[in-house]
């Protein structure tokens, strides 16, 4: 009980055993009484709604099942709902408005704590890569599809959520977040509370789950990339290239080139082997008739 008593002296603002902060805005409890609930779960099924509008916004050719779908975005689903309730229950240990020092939180997140989760996504799929754990590739569940895979990812995706919402911590005991966390405004708390709950949230985390959603999903070369890459090539050794879709799941979302030198050699294999059937049958012709061959 003496680290949350350190901190809920670490957040107040300062005021006296005898001196009470102002009575404005929400008052504690309020983010988890049942006007707060309903607007969190009002909240969570309005942003996640964005995740299956980025789907429908894919290309169609890179566009991933709906199952793939579902892992990679529960991983992200499950970070959220921890980050969430770590503001709600860093915000209670004040005196101070909490709703103000939730917005605080969540925008602290959506900023610095962006930066830090994809240096931490960045950090850990590249000791991923170094240590070949095939099934740690965030967005890559193996064919068929292994639970195990999605447990791991998750735990990772889980342990840079922790170490997010602590840097976020230590820079909350700034002293200066304090003062202003009382510059609130406004005096009606359902207002506040709609406010702080429900529209600035909606529109940063409709943000927020589009770009973490692209560090999450797998990494695949697109038709474009393909083409871009091949086009130095094409151009330095004048063939043609062209493409073919696949047909298993594991290379739907790339293109296979097939590079029409290919196809040159087997027709030049072809028109060889026409050349000497025909000579073949001149040389029979010539022998029936006397001539010299």
């Amino acid at each position: 009980q003496r680290g949350p008593a350190m901190l809920r002296g670490n957040l107040t603002t300062g005021f006296g055993p005898t001196s009470r902060p102002p009575s404005r805005g929400c008052e504690n409890g309020a983010l988890m009484d049942d006007f707060g609930i309903f607007l969190q779960g009002l909240l969570g099924v309005v942003a996640f709604s964005t995740l299956m509008l980025k789907r429908f916004r894919e290309p169609k050719h890179e566009r991933r099942p709906w199952r793939i779908w579902f892992l990679d975005t529960s991983k992200q689903a499950i970070g959220m709902l921890f980050i969430h309730f770590a503001n709600v229950y860093l915000s209670e240990l004040t005196e101070v408005d909490p709703c103000s020092l939730y917005l605080i939180n969540f925008l602290l997140d959506a900023t610095l704590g962006m930066l830090l989760i994809y240096i931490g996504v960045r950090l850990v799929s590249s000791v991923v890569e170094w240590q070949r754990w095939e099934s740690l590739r965030f967005g890559e569940y193996g064919d068929p599809l292994q639970c195990s895979a999605w447990v791991g990812q998750c735990s990772l995706y889980i342990l840079i959520m922790m170490f997010e919402k602590v840097m976020i911590i230590l820079v909350l005991l700034i002293p200066q977040w304090k003062k202003l966390a009382l510059l609130n405004p406004i005096e009606n708390p359902q207002l506040e509370l709609a406010i702080v709950m429900l529209i600035v949230p909606f529109f940063v985390n409709a943000l927020m789950f589009w770009v973490v959603d692209n560090f999450l999903m797998k990494k695949g070369k697109t038709k474009a990339k393909l083409e871009e890459k091949v086009g130095a090539d094409d151009s330095r050794n004048g063939s043609k290239v062209r493409y073919r879709r696949a047909h298993s799941h594991e290379e739907s979302e790339s293109e296979i080139l097939i590079s029409a030198d290919d196809e040159m050699e087997d027709s030049e294999g072809e028109e060889d082997r026409r050349r000497l059937t025909s000579l073949k049958s001149v040389k029979k012709k010539k022998h029936r008739l006397g001539l010299p061959v």
